[in-house]
């Protein structure tokens, strides 16, 4: 169980970096989660409190936990640390140079280079696998995810989970296939966790590193639009923000190397989401939005049925 507690704690932080001032948890949740850090702590187990420190501290008021906000870029880094996810110093980005010639073929000698590089499969566990993007070498739409998870690293494909199963979802709601799309991530290799459960977004070091890769992709590839899931995504793509905001930048055009970018909720914040009602529904809408933009500007056909999905 404290394994499952460490996740909880891993999952208020990434959602903390991506902008969530506020997650609903019903009474029973608290109360379970209450219960088992008092089996696993007991009070005579526990130190004497330290004296009260000018940080806030993680409230509740019917039903809803606020997630504190880090008060400085320094309380940023050391609540970071405390996770220890990579106590590895990460050399300089690799340069990635592609030689002229077919589509194909350059993306066989990315592929050679991802898989051949010495820092990141030594990240990567014995058992588990690179992750390069997946899809048409002629697709329109990039989508951009941040790094792989525990499905992804499995296979060796991105977007193979809960999330990509609905990502998915959404490309076929615009009328098209997942293999009519490219579908990659800032990260080629999984951030390490300091234990076996949960994911973990990467820090700007690590997608630093990778980012080369994602460049080499997005040459090879020339989308016309790439649509960023998630802010560590929009960090990648437009450089690093710790004021930017999901919910303030998403649905507005931006751009990477000279392409439209187009920022959205992850997929999986829509998944997190599904126990709500009707923030759910709102959240599932916001995202059609912004996809129906990104139509907009391929001029690709909307119905009117598209046009109403998710009210």
């Amino acid at each position: 169980m404290r394994r499952e507690i460490e996740a909880v704690v891993h999952e208020l932080r990434r959602l903390r970096r991506e902008g969530e001032e506020t997650i609903a948890v019903d009474e029973a949740s608290l109360s379970a989660l209450k219960q088992q850090v008092e089996r696993l702590f007991p009070l005579s187990e526990r130190k004497a409190a330290p004296p009260p420190q000018r940080v806030p501290s993680a409230t509740r008021t019917a039903g809803r936990v606020d997630v504190p906000k880090a008060t400085s870029d320094k309380t940023r880094t050391r609540k970071s640390s405390a996770v220890k996810a990579t106590e590895v110093n990460i050399p300089p980005s690799p340069v990635v140079e592609l030689a002229s010639g077919e589509k194909a073929a350059q993306m066989k000698q990315l592929r050679k280079l991802a898989f051949g590089d010495s820092f990141c499969q030594s990240q990567v566990k014995e058992d588990k696998k690179i992750v390069v993007g997946i899809g048409n070498l002629d697709a329109d739409i990039f989508f951009c995810g941040e790094a792989p998870g525990e499905e992804e690293e499995e296979q060796g494909e991105p977007f193979v989970g809960p999330a990509g199963q609905l990502l998915t979802k959404i490309i076929g709601a615009m009328g098209l296939k997942r293999e009519a799309v490219y579908i990659g991530n800032i990260m080629i290799y999984r951030p390490p966790m300091p234990t076996m459960v949960g994911n973990r977004p990467p820090t700007k070091e690590e997608f630093g590193y990778c980012l080369p890769y994602l460049r080499a992709q997005v040459e090879i590839v020339r989308p016309k639009v790439i649509v960023a899931l998630g802010k560590t995504a929009v960090d990648g793509l437009l450089g690093p923000d710790s004021t930017r905001r999901m919910g303030k930048i998403r649905s507005q055009w931006h751009e990477f190397e000279g392409i439209p970018v187009m920022p959205t909720y992850h997929p999986s914040y829509l998944l997190r989401n599904e126990k709500l009602g009707s923030q759910a529904n709102r959240s599932k809408r916001m995202v059609w939005e912004d996809m129906l933009k990104v139509m907009e500007r391929l001029a690709m056909p909307i119905s009117e049925k598209q046009r109403g999905y998710f009210l």
